[in-house]
C-alpha cells in the first residue's frame, strides 16, 4: 500500500485563487426549442401481468433455497 498522501489544503497565492473565484464563464443555449409533453398514458396488459406474475415467482423460489 502506498503511504504517499496528498496535503487535504492545496496553497496557492491569493492573486491566483481571487483570479479562479471571481472569473465565471458561461455558455448560454440560446437556440433551444421547448418540445411540448405529449401525454401518453400506457396500458396495463396481458404481458405486463404476466411479468409480474413471473418476477414474483422467480423470487419466491429463489427465497426457498
Amino acid at each position: 500500500m502506498n503511504s504517499n498522501v496528498m496535503p487535504s489544503v492545496v496553497q496557492m497565492e491569493r492573486e491566483t485563487l481571487r483570479e479562479l473565484t471571481t472569473q465565471v464563464k458561461e455558455t448560454l443555449a440560446t437556440n433551444i426549442q421547448v418540445q411540448p409533453k405529449v401525454a401518453k398514458h400506457k396500458r396495463f396488459g396481458i404481458v405486463d401481468l404476466w411479468n409480474c406474475q413471473r418476477n414474483v415467482k422467480t423470487g419466491m423460489s429463489m427465497r426457498k433455497r
